[in-house]
């Protein structure tokens, strides 16, 4: 019986997890993030002789990586 009702609890700690998962899950602002993210690591390697565009750009993927941080905060 002790057995039973530890798979059961187990089932149902297993379902919450899972269902919270499902609520929270934000697949396509994620993937926004990591798309942000991979466009700052290139624009920080590129050459610097921009006249100031590349700096400019860099300010304005930091603004949009915070917005979409927030984002994500906010729907959980």
């Amino acid at each position: 019986m002790d057995k039973r009702k530890l798979l059961m609890g187990c089932g149902v700690v297993a379902m919450a997890f899972m269902a919270g998962v499902a609520v929270g899950a934000q697949p396509r602002m994620e993937a926004a993030l990591r798309a942000l993210e991979t466009a700052r690591v290139e624009l920080e390697a590129a050459d610097k002789n921009k006249g100031g565009h590349r700096e400019k750009a860099l300010k304005l993927v930091d603004q949009a990586i915070h917005q979409v941080r927030e984002g994500i905060r906010y729907a959980k």
